[in-house]
């Protein structure tokens, strides 16, 4: 997104950010699940649809759901289920059906177990649905003897949980979309809000954290912060001070923006685009949900969203959405665009609550 100077006037559009989206296949993975055989083909959906089809069923299994993904391939939503009775409702509903061996709650317990008993610098959890396990992973970073500790903490956990290990280092991701710079480091603006009326801007907490005024590219100062949440969460807000259009896009890098109408709900299997003022668009899959991220020097964040879309240093806040709806706000990972990796996400959609600000 492109700032313009609006000499005499406030600019008053509700705005966007940044960020590149693009595809990924899903691989399923039956550990630990069964496919119920369905009557009826499941139905086609878009993400979006899908997203509150999960929702709805969420609501109706209750304790009997056991977590949802979109398949891309097929475009259609897979719920999990730890009954064939649920898996009936599921079907009906118009989405495909797995029996499970573990509920959210078992795998939220495992959660808790690793926050108490694995809080180890250069480690992360993540659930993911497609293999009805919390993902443990850990970087290039953590010893053999934390290695060692960690494997216990895992095995402990039982089919619950695994273990890998990535060459990567996990770490904040400091400067973004359309760069903004403060104190000597840059990050990237997220997306444009409004609070009461006036303009806002979303970005990175970890940058709000250290940095309280904010510049353009061009060396102006164009905001202040308003609000900072760093760890256990990764947003900021900064409010406009200066007369620059902010409208409710994001920067595609190509000349081209796309337009945000709103927030949505990341769903695992969906397809997302990044952008960022290092690497610019970059696209990919979410592929887990309430990640919890160990950056070190205590700096944990959770209810993360992982993706398999590569950042950079100077991407951070940067965009993610999906299509004409804000996603996320780009927190950090491991690996870079020439080898890709992982990276992971503050949702949007807890941004704006937390805020009290709305898109668009």
């Amino acid at each position: 997104m492109k700032h313009r100077r609006i000499p005499g006037r406030r600019a008053v559009v509700a705005g966007a950010g940044i960020a590149a989206l693009a595809a990924g296949a899903v691989t399923f993975q039956t550990a630990n699940a069964s496919e119920v055989p369905a009557d009826a083909e499941p139905r086609t959906l878009s993400v979006q649809a899908a997203g509150k089809l999960a929702s709805t069923l969420a609501r109706d299994l209750g304790a009997d759901a056991a977590g949802t993904y979109y398949d891309a391939k097929s475009k259609s939503l897979v719920v999990n289920v730890l009954d064939e009775d649920a898996a009936e409702t599921v079907e009906s509903a118009g989405a495909r059906a797995r029996v499970v061996a573990h509920s959210l709650a078992e795998l939220k317990s495992a959660h808790t177990a690793l926050k108490q008993d694995a809080t180890i610098p250069g480690t992360a959890w993540v659930t993911d649905p497609t293999t009805n396990k919390v993902v443990v992973t850990a970087d290039r970073t953590v010893s053999e003897a934390e290695w060692a500790e960690l494997g216990k903490v895992v095995d402990s956990l039982g089919a619950k949980a695994e273990l890998r290990r990535t060459e990567g280092e996990y770490k904040p991701f400091v400067a973004g979309g359309d760069a903004i710079t403060g104190g000597g480091g840059r990050c990237s603006l997220g997306f444009n809000v409004t609070k009461g009326g006036e303009p806002h801007f979303l970005t990175a907490g970890h940058c709000t954290d250290s940095v309280s005024t904010w510049s353009d590219s061009s060396g102006g100062v164009i905001g202040e912060n308003a609000a900072s949440s760093f760890p256990g969460d990764d947003y900021g807000l900064v409010k406009y001070t200066a007369d620059v259009d902010h409208p409710s896009e994001v920067n595609l890098y190509d000349g081209s923006t796309q337009a945000i109408s709103g927030a949505a709900e990341a769903t695992v299997g969906m397809q997302v685009t990044r952008s960022g003022s290092t690497t610019q668009v970059h696209s990919g899959t979410v592929t887990g949900l309430d990640a919890t991220v160990n950056y070190g020097n205590g700096d944990i964040v959770n209810g993360l969203i992982q993706t398999d879309v590569c950042a950079e240093p100077g991407d951070s806040g940067g965009s993610l959405f999906s299509g004409s709806s804000a996603v996320g706000l780009t927190s950090g990972g491991s690996g870079d665009c020439a080898s890709g990796g992982t990276t992971f996400f503050q949702p949007v959609t807890e941004a704006l609550s937390a805020t009290g600000t709305q898109i668009g």
